[in-house]
């Protein structure tokens, strides 16, 4: 196929709302020979597993593709009931995949599926492709066959539609539509799907841009000696005002992905709800659709990052651009080291920040961060962790240990702590439930911990670490199978452990009370994978539970309560603070009322945990020769209201309130009384 067409064609289908046809022409020109006459019409009711019924509407077959090495691919459309569903329930449309390709409908074994996921009202879609991960296991008559257990499926999707630009769907798919000879193999698809390919590109332009503003930088402070004063007196290299600067913008495309940018009045003059803001609200302020302007950075960026983003106001009303911004707090929309921006003109060049949103604006954004059975081709937190990795000079990369950490490594990682943390923490006794917790419900008809007796360990098991590796690993499958089940039957391809259902409030204690401290925090992977394990693993209790808490007060607990980090480099800090202030974006759902972001100040610091001391006070206790401390009352004394302070400023959303408390903290911990 001539480029130009291809190019037309993924166009046509990938830049507006879906539409079927267009998308059945599209699958046949990228497959070929896809065999139509296999197709069946939408299937609903009956016809789909009741696990499934409540998100998915119906469902039908376009076609089945054969590839040259005989692997079978069936083409599906797939309705879903609810519009939000298509954001907030990928893990059951995955499983409802993978439940028709291993035998859902008819017993057939399918190795993959290409499937357009499409919800009412929306103009945008998602086009997925997910590969069945079979297990076999020899029978003892000798034969082969696909092990009964619960199957994975992994699933590798791109967001396209009217409001998303298919500049990386047109890059990865655009091979396969101008080979008109070949078929595709499935991994010749799979690889049109990878997410390391726009990874790649992405953080090389990220790169290419921090590069040109750090030059850019250099010019206006060897121009205005009044400017490099500034910087010089408030300890400000180009280097970390570059990064911070290029992660507030990147912020700001995900929050406008949400709709939280230039909500609008209505035609009554009221301001809309959250949600409803321009999807491209930056591209229009550069282009002066809202207000005019004559240095974008120093009239647009620093009022709309130091002013409408972090100063509260009634209704969120921003005058300057007319419209509603919301107040977000936390730190990441203060100056850097509170230079003066409003008695600073930092002119930099306007057609930097045209270069800056030329290249964001190819690319597609998600505030989701991936797992490694679910991607999304687009750009996710995740991937500021890539480009953190990048930005440092390759002669400090080693001197400082900066290593980028492969999401499934951490993923590994993460999920192994956790299950010896809680084996060890539950079983051992370590843990147990505090008194203003309520009392243990009876659940599935057994109101007692079951106790299983370890000889020579000194205690007893309440949940035999099988039990609890299961419920870290599979327990995301126990939503759907335990809250709907199957009428008429007994059998479920996963139910959680009666350990796990009995002792649900144990565990959900024991979760909510972990403290976690990485000493070298880099780009925030470790602390943000264990607060995905730990927040998923609480969704899960909450089934048992149902005390009405949701993903973002376990987020958002999680990192008031739970996480801590350090690290030498402040740009580091700035990008780890940006991962957890993002993880809580994507989880908010109260449109009528958007929550501040935390201060992090205290949870993510600058230092070096290698030394053992803090301002001259050794934390060394053993080689400590100074009392500080007269009883061990008077130290837990003095824990508990640094705790108090920190927990204050945490929430604090008025800079003189966040102020005076960072003075009572600091107090407390450099000059504790003795």
């Amino acid at each position: 196929m001539d480029k130009q067409v291809a190019e037309n064609l993924i166009s046509n289908t990938f830049n507006r709302p879906f539409n079927e046809s267009t998308f059945s022409n599209f699958i046949r020109n990228l497959l070929n020979d896809i065999d139509e006459s296999k197709a069946f019409p939408y299937l609903y009711g009956n016809y789909i597993r009741h696990s499934f019924a409540d998100h998915v509407k119906q469902y039908r077959r376009i076609g089945i593709y054969t590839d040259p090495n005989g692997e079978k691919i069936d083409v599906l459309i797939v309705h879903l009931k609810r519009g939000t569903a298509l954001e907030h329930a990928r893990t059951r449309q995955r499983n409802f995949i993978a439940w028709y390709l291993n035998g859902g409908r008819g017993g057939l074994l399918r190795d993959a599926a290409l499937v357009a996921f499409v919800a009412p009202d929306l103009d945008d879609w998602r086009f997925s492709y997910v590969r069945m991960e079979y297990k076999e296991e020899v029978t003892e008559s000798g034969k082969v066959k696909v092990k009964e257990e619960l199957t994975p499926a992994k699933r590798l999707s791109f967001l396209v539609g009217k409001n998303e630009p298919n500049h990386t769907a047109q890059q990865q798919l655009l091979p396969l539509l101008k080979n008109d000879s070949t078929n595709p193999t499935l991994s010749k698809l799979e690889d049109a799907f990878s997410v390391e390919a726009v990874t790649k590109q992405f953080y090389q332009d990220y790169k290419g841009l921090f590069e040109k503003l750090i030059k850019e930088l250099g010019l206006v402070l060897q121009k205005d000696s009044k400017i490099a004063q500034e910087f010089q007196s408030k300890s400000i290299d180009t280097a970390n005002f570059a990064k911070k600067l290029l992660g507030q913008i990147v912020f700001l495309y995900f929050l406008q992905k949400k709709g939280w940018l230039g909500v609008e009045k209505d035609d009554q003059g009221d301001l809309k709800h959250w949600g409803t803001g321009p999807k491209n609200f930056l591209r229009r302020l550069f282009e002066k659709q809202i207000t005019p302007y004559n240095n974008f950075f120093n009239d647009i960026l620093e009022p709309l990052f130091y002013e409408a983003l972090a100063i509260e106001r009634s209704n969120n009303y921003y005058s300057r651009f007319n419209c509603k911004i919301p107040f977000l707090n936390g730190g990441l929309f203060e100056p850097i080291n509170d230079y003066k921006w409003q008695e600073t003109d930092i002119l930099l060049d306007n057609n930097l920040f045209a270069e800056i949103f030329n290249t964001f604006d190819r690319y597609n954004f998600t505030v989701k961060e991936d797992e490694p059975l679910e991607k999304e081709v687009a750009v996710d937190p995740e991937m500021l962790g890539k480009v953190f990795e990048n930005l440092l000079p390759e002669n400090l990369r080693k001197g400082q240990g900066a290593y980028y950490t492969p999401r499934e490594i951490v993923h590994y990682m993460c999920r192994e702590s956790l299950i010896n943390y809680l084996d060890t923490s539950v079983n051992a006794g370590k843990i147990s439930l505090s008194p203003e917790r309520p009392t243990q419900q009876k659940l599935f008809g057994n109101p007692e911990p079951e106790q299983l007796s370890l000889k020579g360990t000194g205690y007893k098991t309440v949940i035999p670490k099988k039990h609890i590796e299961d419920f870290i690993r599979k327990g995301e499958f126990a939503i759907e199978h335990d809250t709907a089940k199957e009428e008429g039957t007994d059998s479920y391809k996963y139910q959680i452990d009666k350990s796990i259902r009995t002792n649900a409030l144990l565990l959900d204690e024991t979760l909510e009370t972990i403290k976690i401290c990485d000493p070298a925090i880099g780009s925030g992977a470790f602390p943000v994978g264990m607060m995905h394990e730990i927040v998923k693993a609480r969704n899960v209790l909450e089934t048992y539970l149902k005390t009405g808490k949701t993903a973002y007060s376990f987020k958002r607990h999680c990192i008031q309560e739970s996480l801590y980090g350090v690290d030498i480099d402040p740009g580091a800090i700035e990008i780890a603070k940006l991962r957890l202030w993002l993880s809580l974006l994507v989880d908010e759902e109260d449109y009528l009322n958007i929550k501040p972001l935390p201060n992090l100040d205290y949870k993510i610091m600058q230092g070096n945990s290698l030394f053992e001391d803090f301002h001259g006070v050794s934390l060394n206790l053993e080689k400590n020769d100074e009392v500080l401390f007269s009883e061990n009352e008077e130290l837990e004394l003095l824990i508990e209201d640094l705790h108090k302070k920190q927990n204050e400023f945490f929430n604090a959303i008025h800079h003189s309130d966040k102020n005076h408390l960072k003075d009572e903290v600091e107090d407390a911990i450099i000059k504790p009384e003795s």
